[in-house]
């Protein structure tokens, strides 16, 4: 994990802790990078519960109740997997917060209308996600390196609103 990640692994872990608040994943292509990063920080059995790895939508289904027809009309790989991915990891898991992933890796998998390095990212609660889309294919290993950063940066800001600790965004 590189200096940048570890810093907000242990931001993430910090906020969580004063928060007093729970966080899991919900993660298909990224494997289980997301919740590595989570626990690269010494104490994180205090706030995280665990990950669910759901590679095939059999799995997104039955365990994290994404609706079958909305993966037979937009694929696993769309925005609503991944908010609904948060959701179900939330309940499943009973966390206050989740961060879920889904997405194209590499080096095969796409489509001429979903490429390869299309990767959906939402994190948030039961009630309430929000979600980022990566879109370019740097190789495989890259892609998961860059949805694993993205989606932690992803869940720092979202605690960040939550805790009304926001940076301002200029416009």
């Amino acid at each position: 994990m590189d200096f940048e990640s570890k810093i907000i692994s242990r931001e993430i872990s910090q906020l969580l802790w004063e928060m007093e608040r729970t966080v899991a994943t919900a993660e298909s292509c990224t494997g289980g990078r997301i919740a590595e990063a989570l626990i690269a920080v010494p104490g994180a059995s205090k706030y995280f519960k665990g990950g669910i790895i759901c590679y095939v939508d059999e799995v997104k289904e039955n365990l994290l109740g994404v609706d079958h027809d909305v993966l037979q009309e937009q694929t696993a790989v769309c925005e609503e997997v991944a908010k609904q991915m948060v959701a179900g990891a939330c309940r499943q898991l009973k966390t206050d917060y989740a961060v879920a992933a889904t997405g194209y890796a590499g080096p095969t998998g796409g489509r001429p209308d979903i490429p390869v390095g299309t990767i959906w990212l939402a994190c948030g609660t039961q009630q309430q996600q929000v979600a980022v889309k990566v879109e370019e294919d740097h190789g495989r290993d890259i892609n998961l390196a860059i949805a694993t950063h993205r989606a932690m940066q992803l869940l720092h800001d979202f605690l960040k609103k939550e805790t009304g600790n926001a940076p301002k965004t200029e416009e």
